[in-house]
């Protein structure tokens, strides 16, 4: 019993984790229709600025986080400017060429300045602790994923569904001439939906450190992982997005538990079963 309990709570982690992380390149994918490949590299940024912030300046994790968030996203504006609104109307082929390359171009910025180790964000005592659930105990910093990534999905669907934005943004993408011709300044729209899908990837960085370690191959070593959870979910979802993280976050989770010499195996079959009875993914919309 304490076995399953220690799978199920470490798998809700985990789950949350790649959410808080995914839910961005979800929200770009579906919404805004670009492949960004890039968008593990800025998870990546955010978790080399909290480890700066943390190591080097001594700075608490909640500064951390936020600076992680916010220089993050000051660093992908300029990039969204020059280069990401030149592929918004463009081919699959081109946003991926243009978004791989911004990735090698990250890593090897990254490879040069910081070196190839891994780095490390401390965390604070109250989150280092464990915390006594009366059935068990688990680590404060688990706590806290759960909580950041339910407070990110509610979060979102609201000012997705309920927000004056939301409206904008869903006009913007379902007919951008149209929203135009009535008001609607999409290059504002997709900046804004940009910088919160960035923010969001750094802010997953950073708190999901313990699960995906910040290293300088980071976005190409997750790569496929992000773009695993999006195609499962379906592209656009929150509900979905969520559902698909927790899926597979608790199958992978247990078959490492479990048969750890089997590695992803098991992760990867259940994609591969999903996406066949699901070709939109768990929740995706028809084009």
């Amino acid at each position: 019993m304490q076995t399953a309990l220690s799978i199920a709570m470490d798998a809700f982690a985990y789950g949350m984790a790649l959410f808080i992380i995914c839910i961005g390149l979800s929200l770009t994918m579906g919404l805004m229709r670009v492949v960004n490949l890039a968008h593990g590299a800025f998870a990546m940024i955010g978790g080399y600025i909290a480890s700066y912030a943390a190591r080097d300046l001594g700075l608490g994790y909640g500064f951390g986080i936020l600076l992680a968030m916010v220089g993050t996203v000051l660093l992908a504006i300029p990039l969204e400017r020059l280069l990401y609104r030149r592929i918004y109307d463009r081919s699959e082929l081109s946003q991926v060429l243009m978004t791989i390359g911004i990735t090698f171009c990250v890593i090897g910025i990254t490879n040069y300045f910081f070196g190839p180790t891994l780095k490390t964000i401390p965390l604070p005592p109250e989150l280092a602790r464990p915390i006594d659930l009366g059935f068990r105990s688990i680590a404060g910093h688990r706590l806290f994923v759960i909580a950041s990534g339910l407070v990110v999905a509610g979060g979102l669907w609201f000012l997705i569904e309920r927000t004056g934005f939301g409206i904008h943004l869903r006009a913007a993408v379902e007919n951008a001439p149209m929203a135009r011709a009535l008001g609607v300044r999409t290059e504002i729209i997709y900046a804004a939906s940009f910088a919160l899908a960035i923010g969001l990837a750094a802010f997953g960085g950073v708190v999901g450190a313990e699960f995906l370690p910040i290293e300088p191959y980071y976005a190409l070593r997750y790569m496929v992982t992000f773009l695993v959870v999006v195609s499962v979910g379906g592209a656009g979802s929150i509900p979905g997005a969520l559902a698909a993280c927790l899926l597979l976050g608790a199958i992978d989770v247990t078959g490492r538990y479990l048969v750890p010499d089997f590695g992803n195996f098991f992760f990867y079959l259940a994609v591969i079963l999903v996406v066949c009875t699901f070709p939109r993914g768990l929740m995706g919309r028809a084009q």
